[in-house]
């Protein structure tokens, strides 16, 4: 057993998405293991809250592994698995949407602090401002602004043409800006 993981551990992810589609269990392990962080950092910004992120990655790797035997390699896996992670992020993020809000949406407030406070503060008033807008907007910012994906590979994470994810890119900033404005 500790031989075959050690095995894994040094198969290109190609060669672990051929094992997974044939069902091997511990090579889809590993494959996620590789790429787990990316995904829960996407779904962490999608998301905007820790417990909801997690939820989202819990999903996104349920979701991969039902899915991996209809993934065709017309993409990179990494690429394939973020996309994955971002629809569960968006996913989750509707399934909140219809739950009830708590009362009290505050709009944090920046004010005279230490630098350390500041930074707090500021990081707060992004995550505010992120859970305001769109899903689809939110996913593509993300995506581009906090992992530094290019357009084109935007668009075929989400699966959309690349002039839609520079719209989507453009309206989320732009709404962004507008909210931030109100810290």
């Amino acid at each position: 057993m500790l031989a075959e993981l050690l095995l894994l551990t040094e198969l290109t992810d190609e060669e672990l998405v051929q094992r997974c589609t044939r069902g091997d269990r511990l090579a889809f392990n590993e494959l996620a293991h590789r790429h787990q962080q990316r995904m829960y950092s996407i779904c962490r910004r999608i998301t905007c809250d820790e417990q909801d992120a997690k939820d989202a990655l819990q999903e996104a790797l349920i979701a991969a592994w039902r899915h991996i035997r209809n993934f065709e390699g017309r993409a990179h896996i990494g690429t394939w698995l973020y996309r994955v992670a971002t629809n569960a992020a968006i996913d989750e993020v509707r399934r909140k949407a219809r739950r009830p809000a708590p009362s009290g949406d505050m709009v944090p407030r920046l004010g005279d602090s230490s630098p350390l406070e500041d930074a707090v503060s500021d990081r707060m008033a992004v995550d505010w401002a992120m859970a305001k807008i769109p899903p689809q907007f939110r996913a593509a910012v993300v995506l581009r602004e906090f992992c530094g994906l290019s357009y084109q590979t935007i668009a075929e994470i989400r699966d959309i043409p690349i002039d839609t994810v520079k719209s989507q890119i453009s309206r989320g900033r732009q709404a962004l800006v507008e909210l931030l404005k109100m810290t």
